[in-house]
């Protein structure tokens, strides 16, 4: 076995990102609580303590895995609240949570369908909450058909993005077709151009 870091802050964060990815790859084949950090380690070719040398837990690895996304996430929900109009906050919640799980089909498939992953984000109540909001941007009102219809329509972009069956639509076509049928969900009307 040999180390796993690079020399060089440049060669720090390569090392850092192959762990990250590896990570991804085996949470998506054996689920987030059949992955070890042995596992991981086992997969790159390098002892457990190369892997605690950038990250102490599975769940911090979890957490620098989907972070990027959480990111994008809270800058999306941000610029759907400065919206004026609930229905214009709605469309661009909807356009920006399709743009994140066409770009993130992978970590989207894997945060929808793996319980482990599930129980583990919902520990950080940062992260829950967030993840709770583009429901409430996309309702209409407080109604229960309304909150029905927000979680129809994010599960199922979640669902349809990460799905392996749909995996030969290119972005832009999968990109098209989920909003607009996210739209049609919500009762929204497409924004003109």
């Amino acid at each position: 076995m040999t180390g796993l870091a690079e020399a060089g802050p440049r060669g720090q964060e390569r090392t850092r990102q192959r762990l990250l990815d590896e990570a991804c790859r085996l949470f998506a084949l054996y689920s987030f609580a059949g992955t070890s950090l042995q596992m991981i380690a086992d997969h790159l070719g390098v002892t457990k303590a190369a892997i605690y040398h950038h990250f102490k837990t599975r769940d911090d690895i979890l957490t620098a895995v989907i972070q990027p996304a959480m990111e994008e996430l809270r800058t999306i929900i941000e610029t759907a609240q400065a919206q004026r109009t609930p229905s214009s906050r709605a469309d661009t919640m909807l356009r920006g949570f399709v743009d994140l799980t066409v770009k993130h089909r992978r970590l989207i498939g894997m945060i929808g369908t793996d319980p482990g992953i599930t129980s583990a984000l919902q520990s950080h109540p940062d992260i829950a909450e967030l993840l709770q909001q583009p429901g409430e941007l996309l309702m209409a009102d407080d109604s229960p058909a309304s909150e029905v219809a927000a979680t129809v329509a994010l599960a199922g972009i979640a669902a349809a993005a990460s799905s392996p069956v749909l995996q030969r639509f290119d972005d832009d076509a999968m990109r098209e077709q989920l909003l607009a049928t996210g739209r049609r969900i919500l009762g929204l009307r497409a924004r003109r151009s």
